[in-house]
């Protein structure tokens, strides 16, 4: 028998359309780590203060992104609190390249206390903390973190998922490659079917994030 999809008493299916799930509201950050003298760091958009004393925080990564692994193995991060007047190419940079065979943080000169690189231009706050938790979610991996250390960096304000899409991210060229575009990068992938665990190799969104074209 098949539960994916039902009709409730109000004549409404109970499929689930996964770009309702756009319309929530994130913010964007970059998520640093340390691992011997390699630094590295990748966007995320799920971070939230999960308590006040003490002071935590809880961050989800997708396990595909080598700062994932890095901080399953040492147990501490730094947050970059992204802001308005970021370029394209700060996304570009931590969220569409592999840290594996890149220096993200290449003559990193701004590290917190703990000793990992941080963001000091298009950020207006930082968080560092250690990792007290952790829970395998699927495709990511969810860190429950002790703040250590917070500062404000500037005034600008955040910038969001939606003014990211709107105002930062470039639109779509009207005509290009056939086949399934990622919704999030604009990656394509040629083909007729589009595997069901195929992940996106610059932004590593699942097939649920393509759309074809």
């Amino acid at each position: 028998m098949n539960f994916a999809k039902k009709t409730t008493d109000d004549g409404l299916s109970n499929a689930v359309d996964q770009t309702a799930l756009f319309k929530l509201s994130y913010g964007l950050f970059v998520l640093s780590a340390k691992d011997g003298d390699k630094d590295n760091g990748c966007i995320v958009n799920t971070v939230t203060q999960i308590a006040s004393s003490p002071l935590k925080i809880a961050v989800a990564v997708n396990k595909a992104n080598f700062t994932c692994e890095m901080i399953v193995k040492t147990g501490r991060f730094n947050i970059s609190v992204l802001t308005e007047s970021a370029a394209f190419a700060v996304f570009e940079k931590f969220g569409f390249h592999s840290g594996r065979d890149t220096e993200k943080f290449k003559d990193c000169g701004a590290r917190t206390a703990n000793g990992l690189c941080y963001i000091n231009e298009h950020a207006n706050s930082v968080i560092s903390a250690a990792v007290t938790e952790s829970l395998d979610c699927g495709s990511h991996m969810l860190f429950i973190a002790n703040i250590t250390q917070a500062f404000i960096v500037s005034d600008e304000p955040s910038v969001t998922y939606q003014y990211y899409f709107n105002h930062i991210k470039p639109q779509p060229p009207q005509k290009g490659k056939k086949g399934f575009v990622c919704k999030i990068c604009e990656y394509v992938y040629e083909g007729d079917i589009l595997p069901a665990d195929f992940i996106c190799p610059l932004c590593k969104h699942g097939a649920a994030d393509f759309e074809l074209r």
